[in-house]
């Protein structure tokens, strides 16, 4: 056996390598929730971690991995590559599969174990808007998937949306620009891939049932509807980014404008090309964009990491709770503030053995929307140690782990 990796972990040797992947026994394994896949896969523990393995050619696992590399490099949402184990034999000299080593992205959940928990039309269409966004992502990057689908993806809560990662790249390919025609063949892919995955999901008897005790009528469900609203979503996205600006002279306002388009999208512009003409009209382009414009400004203010929609809703808090109590401080020192006087007592009004339900930033966004259901009702402002406490009795402690086994 042989493993090569850039993370040396002596743990990984004490995997059963000499037996296939489908009859490792259950002591090494943990009980995460699995997408559908054409590969056989395991969730398995090394030490304190756990790390998501699959079964393929060696050729293929290599190939994979130095993809996920890359895309790691570039910053795009992927799942984290560990390892390629290769020569793998059985005790009677048997050849078995190489087998690709992922660490496993915590707090995230496969597309069907998050529709079981909330079967509603609106979740299945916010899992749709996080992969057009990722789409849009991967392209920005040159990065052809291949294999688009929500089978291949993998979600975390963001704040009232959903964060998408990448997780399986075996069919993908890395260019320096993308072509209008890769990009077409990825989204009519994706079309047709997440209907046919929105008609399974609404197939099963089980979910029928779930969706009429959540009041939601199955056939009112359409699949294609679903599917045209990546499509649709994309578009509009890959437009807003990538496309050319025209306006006269007199109208620099609109460059800044635009700017702040991006950014509410939390894009920053890193480099844009303006071009004038004889006509007197002004050309703009932003030639390269980055995501996480919101999640890198609060990682610089407060040292959280969070997705992006998390992050734009805490930086809106800060600057309620700014203008409220501290007005004219500067934004540097007001998040100090806010992280002593919201963020910690939040979190130590969470017992430990709940931690392991929502990510940090996720429960703080959770907590601050029970504070402000629950100032609505009596009428009043509701301090956030009452809204922590009556978070976690009322709904927190109910709710599965979402980083542990289910």
């Amino acid at each position: 056996m042989s493993i090569n990796t850039a993370f040396p972990d002596p743990g990984l040797l004490e995997l059963p390598w000499e037996l296939p992947l489908e009859d490792w026994p259950s002591e090494v394994l943990a009980a995460y929730p699995r997408g559908l896949s054409r590969h056989v896969v395991r969730f398995a523990r090394v030490g304190e971690r756990v790390v998501a393995v699959k079964e393929t050619t060696a050729r293929y696992a290599r190939r994979e991995y130095g993809l996920l590399r890359t895309l790691q490099r570039m910053g795009t949402p992927s799942v984290v590559p560990d390892s390629v184990v290769t020569d793998r034999f059985s005790p009677d000299g048997d050849a078995l599969p190489a087998a690709l080593v992922t660490d496993h992205l915590s707090f995230s959940l496969p597309y069907r174990a998050i529709f079981e928990q909330v079967p509603a039309r609106d979740t299945i269409e916010r899992l749709v808007d996080a992969l057009a966004l990722l789409i849009v992502q991967l392209h920005l990057s040159g990065f052809y998937w291949g294999d688009v689908s929500l089978s291949n993806t993998l979600f975390r809560r963001d704040a009232g949306t959903f964060a998408a990662y990448l997780v399986d790249a075996e069919t993908g390919e890395l260019h320096p620009e993308l072509t209008r025609g890769q990009r077409g063949y990825d989204i009519d892919l994706a079309r047709t891939n997440v209907a046919g995955e929105v008609m399974d999901l609404l197939a099963g008897e089980h979910m029928q049932r779930r969706l009429e005790e959540a009041g939601v009528d199955p056939a009112s469900v359409d699949p294609f509807v679903i599917s045209q609203r990546l499509v649709e979503s994309y578009e509009g996205l890959w437009e807003e980014l990538t496309a050319t600006e025209t306006f006269s002279v007199g109208e620099r306002w609109r460059v800044q404008a635009r700017v702040q388009r991006l950014n509410e999208l939390g894009f920053d512009v890193e480099e844009a090309s303006l071009d004038s003409d004889s006509a007197g009209q002004v050309h703009l382009r932003p030639r390269v964009v980055e995501a996480g414009h919101h999640s890198r400004r609060l990682l610089h203010l407060t040292g959280l990491n969070t997705q992006e929609n998390q992050a734009r809703r805490i930086l809106t808090d800060i600057d309620q709770f700014g203008r409220a109590l501290y007005p004219g401080l500067p934004e540097d020192l007001t998040a100090q503030l806010w992280m002593r006087e919201i963020f910690v007592p939040i979190m130590s009004a969470i017992p430990a053995d709940l931690r392991r339900k929502r990510e940090p930033a996720q429960i703080v966004h959770e907590v601050l929307e029970h504070r402000w259901f629950m100032s609505e009702s009596a009428g009043k402002d509701i301090p956030t140690e009452t809204a922590a406490e009556d978070y976690v009795r009322s709904y927190l402690a109910e709710r599965p782990d979402e980083r542990d086994v289910f």
